[in-house]
């Protein structure tokens, strides 16, 4: 698969997805959001691919090796004439679209930030299910300070992560966030140097690769479903998953593995 706006590639289950506007740090057009989910589209039907990591670039400015994540929206084009009200919305949907995508993705995603991630670049790394960060890596919400508002569904995510006055604040003020602190604050999952962090992300990718993705793709869907829910409809909706998954091969192969004391091997089906 080849794209003017990503680089994709697989490394066995891992299926690595590379922002890759490093002239303009990542910032998103769209052709990258349509690059984005058309890749998204393509994973979803491999079978092989068991996971997805989204990722930044680096570039070379002047003799120094620069990393990024993605700047946000590409601002230069949005600030042009040439957008009518239509064009914005349309890009606003199609932005939206692609986070919904993402979130609804039914195999696990991994956001691994090794650069800066501003306004777009957060939401989407928000829509995946775990977040990674280089420790010198940054994010922030600079939208209320350019006359904007955040999207992608930060008004929910955020929340529900750091808690509703915390999320205010890092909203309100666009205050940036370095690695380490987006680990304290339970934004981010895993925190490393940044020389470890695509190697580690990779790691963790593998080991719930290794799991069955039948399982893995029910159990997503219930954590990600926040409707209202009293404890007879979760139960519910876990009897249903729970025999769907007593349907497939994976489930006697698990049974097998554990009764023959060895590591199962997982088809998908």
């Amino acid at each position: 698969m080849s794209y003017e706006t990503i680089v994709y590639e697989n490394e066995g289950p891992v299926g690595i997805i590379r922002l890759n506007r490093p002239e303009r740090m990542n910032a998103v057009v769209e052709e990258m959001y349509r690059d984005l989910q058309d890749v998204l589209r393509q994973a979803q039907e491999d079978t092989a691919t068991r996971i997805l990591v989204l990722t930044g670039s680096s570039f070379k400015k002047g003799d120094t090796l620069k990393q990024a994540f993605c700047a946000g929206a590409d601002l230069k084009k949005h600030g042009t004439s040439e957008r009518t009200f239509e064009d914005k919305k349309a890009y606003i949907e199609l932005a939206h679209e692609t986070c919904r995508k993402l979130y609804d993705f039914p195999k696990p995603v991994i956001a691994s930030i090794n650069g800066p991630a501003r306004g777009a670049g957060v939401e989407m790394a928000f829509c995946c299910d775990f977040i990674f960060m280089a420790e010198n890596a940054t994010l922030a919400f600079p939208e209320i300070g350019l006359g904007t508002c955040v999207g992608g569904g930060v008004t929910s995510h955020l929340p529900r992560m750091v808690g509703l006055t915390t999320a205010k604040e890092l909203i309100f003020t666009g205050r940036v966030i370095d690695g380490r602190s987006a680990l304290e604050m339970g934004l981010a999952l895993k925190c490393f140097p940044l020389e470890n962090l695509l190697s580690e992300t990779l790691a963790f990718a593998r080991e719930v690769a290794d799991k069955a993705p039948v399982s893995v793709k029910l159990v997503k869907a219930m954590l990600n479903d926040t409707s209202p829910r009293d404890i007879h409809g979760v139960l519910s909706a876990e009897t249903d998953a729970i025999l769907k998954c007593m349907k497939t091969d994976d489930w006697h192969e698990g049974v097998r593995s554990f009764s023959e004391k060895r590591k199962p091997v997982y088809k998908g089906r």
